[in-house]
């Protein structure tokens, strides 16, 4: 009898171990696959940026000196500047812009490419009105704080406003390692968030848009926004002690890249926002940013059963995903029940 439980006991042992290796060799794949692809074009797109960095980065030299000087004595003001004022105007730009299609539908170009069609057309004046002051508390009451906070530590770490920009390539290493450690760090903080004590008392307000509009991408309980947004993008430079030029370009992209992620419009030329705009649809899928942790983890599993998976790609043309590759239609049941022979009751 014993023996009889303990073989699909093994069986299933067996199965998990083969799942997790399979799941290791896939994610050893890809990233091998990137990064050899990312050795061939190496040498010759950063050589063409190379150049035009070597040509305009005497004149970006002469203007951080200038800078500078005017803010001497006075950095720490140089660096809430860098890092607060700047990627917030480049946050509340591109939502501006966002904004108008959402609450108006207009032009009628950005609509077509809404990725669930019948939700926020238009969006709901009432809850974007009761969610802005949230965004706004955030930015103000929370990161703005923060980084005030955080500056002596950038300063021990390494002088963020030292006089020498850095090189091209070595930004370039820096935005690659700034990514791998938000990713690493936003989705176990993020997934930690879903279980079930802490999703009810602070993830849950996020998920509140589960039709999510771009500036809603910071709308969420204070400790969600210090864990889970705040601290993955701030640790990589910090551990880098990198200069305020890397941190402010980090910042901004960061900020519009999930601006992008919870727009709710697969837009021609901008990274697919279809990944994120699932996990507010289903909740408890994709939870990362690149995807890559999902992948290992196996969090994207029915993800990847879906049509949305298939759009999750950069549209290069200028024909909706949506139109392109529509979703399955939905089943329609006889009204007179499963069997066609009695209503239901």
């Amino acid at each position: 009898m014993t023996g009889d439980m303990e073989s699909p006991r093994r069986h299933e042992r067996s199965t998990q171990e083969g799942y997790i290796w399979g799941s290791m060799r896939r994610t050893a794949l890809i990233l091998g696959s990137g990064l050899l692809l990312s050795v061939a074009f190496w040498n010759s797109v950063t050589w063409h940026l190379q150049r035009f960095w070597g040509a305009s980065g005497y004149f970006w030299q002469t203007q951080w000196e200038k800078l500078l000087s005017t803010f001497e004595g006075n950095e720490s003001i140089l660096f809430i500047i860098g890092t607060a004022l700047v990627p917030g105007l480049c946050f509340w730009g591109f939502n501006g812009l966002l904004l108008v299609v959402d609450t108006t539908g207009k032009p009628n170009f950005i609509s077509r490419y809404r990725i669930q069609l019948g939700k926020n057309e238009p969006v709901d004046p009432v809850k974007l009105r009761q969610s802005i002051p949230t965004v706004l508390f955030n930015q103000t009451m929370i990161s703005l704080p923060m980084l005030v906070i955080f500056y002596p530590f950038f300063k021990w770490r390494g002088d963020p406003c030292c006089q020498e920009l850095p090189t091209f390539h070595w930004f370039l290493v820096e935005l690659a390692l700034f990514t791998l450690v938000e990713e690493i760090l936003f989705y176990y903080s993020h997934r930690l968030l879903h279980h079930p004590t802490l999703y009810k008392k602070i993830h849950k307000k996020h998920h509140e848009w589960t039709a999510p509009i771009g500036v809603i991408s910071i709308y969420a309980h204070p400790i969600e926004h210090v864990v889970s947004n705040m601290l993955p993008v701030l640790v990589g430079p910090l551990a880098m002690g990198s200069h305020l030029s890397s941190i402010t370009v980090w910042l901004s992209l960061a900020l519009i890249i999930t601006t992008i992620s919870h727009c709710g419009y697969h837009l021609p030329f901008l990274p697919s926002p279809e990944f994120h705009d699932y996990h507010h649809l289903k909740f408890n899928q994709c939870y990362g940013v690149l995807g890559v942790l999902d992948h290992l983890h196996g969090t994207d599993i029915m993800f990847k059963q879906t049509k949305a998976y298939e759009r999750h790609v950069l549209l290069l043309g200028f024909t909706p995903l949506s139109e392109s590759i529509p979703d399955p239609p939905k089943k329609m049941e006889s009204p007179l029940g499963p069997s066609g022979l009695f209503p239901h009751k």
